[in-house]
């Protein structure tokens, strides 16, 4: 079995920062593609942001240039680094990875539970 766990979310005013952090634990070989996602009552989870297991970071538009990610192989562990937070930024926050696991050597997509952020005008 394979576990994420978030930490990190809370309630900022607008203009403020949070960072999130995910860690992944159990039955891992590899991770490949990591990312946060999330998702606002009444939408559709979107992507936020991820990041290969080389480091390349993608973003999503709305987030960039106030966001950054960044992960340490070392400890199965992806960051989110949150700037200027908008009260539009309020969601669940999810990390995703993109894990190997020894059953089948098989790629597996795992989820955390979320971690709330709530940025207030």
């Amino acid at each position: 079995q394979v576990q994420l766990v978030e930490s990190g979310g809370g309630l900022v005013q607008a203009g403020g920062s949070l960072r999130l952090s995910c860690a992944a634990s159990g039955s891992i070989l590899s991770i490949n593609v990591m990312g946060w996602y999330r998702q606002a009552p009444g939408k559709q989870r979107e992507l936020v942001a991820s990041i290969t297991r080389g480091g390349s970071p993608n973003y999503a538009d709305s987030v960039k240039g106030r966001f950054t990610i960044s992960r340490d192989n070392d400890k199965n562990t992806v960051y989110l680094q949150m700037n200027s937070l908008k009260p539009e930024d309020t969601a669940v926050y999810y990390c995703k990875a993109a894990v190997l696991v020894p059953i089948g050597l098989s790629w597996n997509d795992y989820w955390g539970q979320g971690t709330q952020v709530t940025i207030s005008s």
